[in-house]
């Protein structure tokens, strides 16, 4: 019996540790009357990047940036605004950095996309490169040189 309550008390403890990590900082003040949108609220700012910490979600910051953006968040629901205009209004005032996953645009496709060309470029290029030396062709010396070569042999091995 003993054993059995230590072990739970243990993992409570276990438990409280592992959710202390995902502290939320949003403030009451901020939390909105309607359930729903109080969601759709969290799941937007679960999605925008804090422009001070630049690692965390709006939602998990206590900067006074991300409190004026979860801020303006609820104020675009409350407007009547669909989750997809507040995120666009958003991306419209602080850019698409704000975004912890940015959007599958070109632009970003060529960013990311870049590097790789540059190393099939460089790695043909090199390619074509080596392919294009031709070994050299040995060529036949001439009686005076096979001569001057003789010589040179013959006074190294006699020293």
């Amino acid at each position: 019996m003993r054993r059995g309550r230590s072990t739970a008390i243990a993992l409570a403890a276990f438990l409280q540790l592992g959710l202390a990590g995902q502290a939320l900082a949003v403030q009451p003040s901020e939390v909105l009357d309607d359930p729903a949108l109080e969601a759709r609220a969290r799941t937007l700012s679960s999605g925008l990047r804090c422009m001070v910490c630049q690692n965390q979600s709006i939602d998990e910051s206590d900067a006074e940036l991300a409190r004026d953006l979860r801020v303006l968040v609820r104020e675009r629901l409350l407007a009547g605004e669909t989750d997809s205009q507040v995120m666009d209004y958003v991306v419209s005032r602080y850019g698409e950095f704000v975004l912890l996953q940015p959007r599958f645009t070109i632009r970003n496709a060529l960013l990311w996309s870049t590097p790789i060309v540059l190393l099939l470029i460089g790695g043909g290029f090199l390619v074509a490169r080596a392919s294009a030396r031709k070994p050299a062709t040995p060529v036949a010396l001439t009686p005076d040189e096979e001569r001057r070569l003789s010589d040179v042999l013959k006074d190294v091995d006699r020293r």
